[in-house]
C-alpha cells in the first residue's frame, strides 16, 4: 500500500517508512516548534507530548522530540498517552506555568491501520472550566503546514536546545478530571458509586486507552471490568476503527458482552478519543450514539436538578446523525453544525459557550473536561445514564432500554479513493446543482439537506474529500437504510453523468 503524506486541520498522517519518515516527523514537529515559539512573543514554550502505543511508533516519537528539542521547545513526555489526556495534562502544565507558553502534540493516526502514524497539534487558548486544549483552528494549522512545506524552522544554538522531562502521572490525572467534572456539573454527589453493580466490557485494542479506562471504572465503583485488548504490545487484535464489522468478529467485543453478561461494552480507538458502543444484549448500537447519549445525560441531569436546558447550544458537524437534533429538540436546546472536523467542531463551541460537542464518530467533547474527543467522558455520561446512582433512581437501567426513547435512523458510507483531495471538486459541484431546491450547505463538500419529496426533514446527503485518508466520502442518513442506500445510489449516478 502506498499513500501520500495527509497534511490537513487533523495534523500529518502517514504510512511510516514511505510517506511519514523519521525526517518528515522530526521537520513537522519542527515546523509546530518554530511556529509556536514565534506566537508566544518572547515567552519559553513547552510542549506536552503523548503517543497512541501503536507498535513501530517508537521512531516516530523520537524524531518528533528531536524536532521540538531542536527547535528550542521543552517537552514534557507522557509516553503513550490518550489524545483526550494529553490535552489535560497540557491544561494542567498551562495553568501551572503562567509565564511560559504550552502547547501540545500527540502522535496518532487515530483509527487509521498499524501502518500509519501521525502528529496532531494541540494548542492550549481560550476555554471554559480551565479547559481550552484543541487543535488548532483551521487558519493556524495552514500556516503549520505552511511552515513544514517551505522547510521554515528554526534551529536552536547549543545553548538553547529543548529539555526533556517525563511525567507518568497523565492517566490518573485524566481520571481526576473527569470524576470532578461529573459532581461538579450535578450528575452525582461522589462518582465513585456510580459503577455500584455494573459489569463492563472494554476493548482498548492495545493501545493508549487500556490504562486510563481501567483506572477510570475502577473510579467510579465498577464492580466488574472485561478488558481486551489492555496488552502494552501495541499490535492492534484486530482493525482498529470501533466499527460493526471489527468488534462483531468471533471472540470480539460483542460476543464477550454476550458471554460475560455485561450491562454494556465500550470500544476506544488507539488514541482512545473516540467511543462505540456495544448494549447488554450485545448489539453494537455504534458511534453515532455516543454523542447523543453524552447530550442525553447532560440535558437530563440538569432538568432534574431544575436547571434551564432552554437555549443551550450543542456542536456537530455535517456528517452526524439528527439523533442529535432530536434529543436537543427534547430540552429546548439548538444544534449548530460546522464543516467535518475537531478543530472546526471546537472552534464553534468556544465562540458559541457551547455544552457539549462532537462528532458522529463517537467523538464527545465536553468541555468541563477538555475541549477534544475523550472516550473517557463518554463512558462516564453513558454509566450515570446506566447507573442505580445515577439516571436509575435506585435501579439499574438497560442501555437497550435507554436508546428506544430516541428516534432511530441508518447512515450508510461509501468510499472512493483519490489521487488528490482537489479530485472531489468536480463531483461536489454536480450534487450541489442537482440538489439545489433542497438546502445546501458548502461549507465542508456538499451537505444536502432534504426539504423536497418524500424524505423531506427525515434525511440528508453529505460527499465531502476526507481530511485524514486519500478518498471521498458519501454519507447518507435517512429512517431506513434501504432509504440511505438508495439516496447513495442516486448520488453516485449524478456523479458519473458525464
Amino acid at each position: 500500500m502506498n499513500a501520500p503524506l495527509m497534511l490537513s486541520v487533523s495534523g500529518c498522517r502517514g504510512i511510516v517508512g514511505q510517506s511519514l519518515t523519521a525526517e518528515v516527523a522530526a521537520r513537522f514537529a519542527a515546523a509546530y516548534a518554530s511556529w509556536l515559539i514565534e506566537r508566544a512573543g518572547g515567552k519559553p514554550v513547552t510542549v506536552v507530548l503523548g503517543r497512541d502505543g501503536r507498535a513501530g511508533g517508537q521512531v516516530i516519537h523520537r524524531a518528533a522530540l528531536a524536532g521540538l528539542c531542536g527547535a528550542g521547545c521543552d517537552v514534557v513526555d507522557l509516553g503513550v498517552a490518550m489524545t483526550p489526556t494529553t490535552a489535560v495534562l497540557t491544561d494542567a502544565y498551562r495553568a501551572e506555568s503562567p509565564d511560559t507558553f504550552v502547547a501540545g502534540m500527540v502522535l496518532t493516526a487515530s483509527h487509521n491501520p498499524q501502518q500509519w502514524n501521525g502528529l496532531k497539534c494541540l494548542l492550549a487558548e481560550s476555554g471554559d472550566h480551565g479547559s481550552a486544549a484543541c487543535a488548532p483552528p483551521a487558519a493556524f494549522a495552514a500556516q503549520i503546514i505552511e511552515r513544514f512545506e517551505s522547510n521554515a524552522v528554526r534551529g536552536a544554538e547549543w545553548h538553547d536546545v529543548g529539555e526533556i522531562t517525563d511525567d507518568d502521572s497523565a492517566a490518573e490525572a485524566h481520571v481526576d478530571r473527569v470524576t470532578a467534572a461529573l459532581e461538579a456539573a450535578g450528575l452525582c454527589s461522589d462518582a465513585s458509586l456510580l459503577g455500584a453493580g455494573l459489569n463492563i466490557a472494554v476493548d482498548s485494542v492495545n493501545a493508549s486507552g487500556a490504562t486510563g479506562s481501567h483506572l477510570f471504572l475502577e473510579a467510579l465503583g465498577v464492580e466488574e471490568i472485561l478488558h481486551l485488548g489492555a496488552e502494552d504490545t501495541g499490535i492492534f487484535p484486530h482493525p482498529p476503527e470501533p466499527t460493526l464489522e471489527n468488534l462483531s468478529t468471533p471472540g470480539g467485543l460483542c460476543d464477550a458482552v454476550r458471554e460475560n453478561e455485561s450491562d454494556v461494552g465500550f470500544a476506544q480507538d488507539p488514541d482512545a478519543d473516540r467511543l462505540a458502543i456495544v448494549d447488554e444484549r450485545g448489539r453494537y448500537i455504534g458511534e453515532e450514539y455516543t454523542l447523543a447519549l453524552s447530550a442525553l445525560a447532560l440535558l437530563e441531569a440538569m432538568s432534574r436538578s431544575g436547571q434551564p436546558t432552554k437555549g443551550h447550544v450543542l456542536v456537530t458537524n455535517l456528517s452526524t446523525s439528527r439523533m442529535l437534533d432530536d434529543v436537543a429538540g427534547r430540552y429546548g436546546a439548538s444544534v449548530l453544525r460546522t464543516a467535518v472536523g475537531e478543530a472546526n467542531v471546537v472552534e464553534t463551541m468556544k465562540a458559541r459557550g457551547a455544552l457539549l460537542g462532537g462528532e458522529g464518530n463517537g467523538g464527545s467533547i465536553w468541555p468541563r473536561v477538555t475541549y477534544v474527543r475523550d472516550s473517557l467522558a463518554a463512558m462516564g455520561l453513558v454509566l450515570w445514564l446506566l447507573s442505580p446512582a445515577g439516571a436509575g433512581n435506585g435501579r439499574k437501567r438497560k442501555l437497550s432500554e435507554v436508546i428506544s426513547g430516541i428516534p432511530t435512523y441508518a447512515i450508510r458510507k461509501q468510499k472512493t479513493d483519490l489521487a488528490r483531495r482537489e479530485d472531489a471538486r468536480p463531483a461536489i459541484e454536480r450534487i450541489a446543482a442537482a440538489y439545489k431546491e433542497n438546502r445546501v450547505d458548502l461549507q465542508d463538500g456538499a451537505w444536502v439537506d432534504f426539504t423536497t419529496g418524500p424524505l423531506a426533514g427525515k434525511a440528508w446527503l453529505h460527499i465531502r474529500a476526507s481530511n485524514t485518508e486519500p478518498i471521498m466520502r458519501l454519507i447518507a442518513e435517512a429512517p431506513t437504510a434501504d432509504e440511505a442506500d438508495a439516496v447513495l445510489s442516486q448520488a453516485r449516478d449524478i456523479i458519473s453523468r458525464t
